[in-house]
């Protein structure tokens, strides 16, 4: 039995330390993935703990045939398309990107105490990817983040969002073409 399913064996029994330790695992990467979603640091803390909440009260529910990993992701997933409704954004094909200007959030890079000369490099890449993930489909955001920044495997963002691996590959791909044009200014 993997870590995740054992911890949450122990959380179903009663054992709070237990749901403790899947939060400390995944709070970082769920709040990574949030932020860049909706484009407000308190926002995404405020949602990130709404997730582990909503996660929590449906345990029970959880199917151990999936990975825990992917299971809260698409809980986090379909939480974030609530607020999108609630907000009334626009969902749009990738036929209709005019290269519209879309507020989201930066992309964080690690700091390991790079030389200057490396951290200005590293801010101004840094710049342009926020710039060119600002412009692309929040859609086709969701899944590069997961992809590249998160590191999920296709078939877990396949099992996430409930489509064919094929169609995440094509997609993850498009985000990829979107963001080079971006970057090569050719939007």
């Amino acid at each position: 039995m993997d870590e995740d399913k054992e911890l949450i064996e122990q959380t179903l029994k009663g054992e709070r330390e237990a749901f403790e330790m899947i939060i400390r695992k995944y709070q970082q990467p769920l709040l990574n993935y949030i932020g860049r979603m909706v484009g407000e640091r308190q926002l995404a803390l405020d949602f990130t703990q709404e997730v582990f909440i909503k996660t929590y009260s449906s345990l029970h529910s959880y199917k151990p045939q999936y990975k825990f990993r992917a299971w809260l992701f698409k809980i986090a997933s379909n939480f974030i398309i609530d607020y999108w409704r609630k907000k009334k954004i626009d969902a749009f094909s990738i036929d209709q990107y005019q290269g519209r200007d879309y507020n989201r959030p930066s992309l964080q890079i690690p700091d390991d105490e790079p030389s200057l000369v490396r951290k200005l490099e590293i801010s101004q890449l840094r710049e342009r990817i926020e710039r060119a993930l600002e412009k692309i489909p929040a859609y086709l955001r969701e899944l590069f983040v997961w992809r590249h920044i998160n590191e999920f495997s296709y078939e877990e963002i396949a099992e996430i969002k409930g489509l064919p691996v094929g169609t995440i590959k094509n997609r993850v791909f498009q985000a990829k073409e979107l963001i080079r044009h971006v970057l090569e200014g050719k939007e």
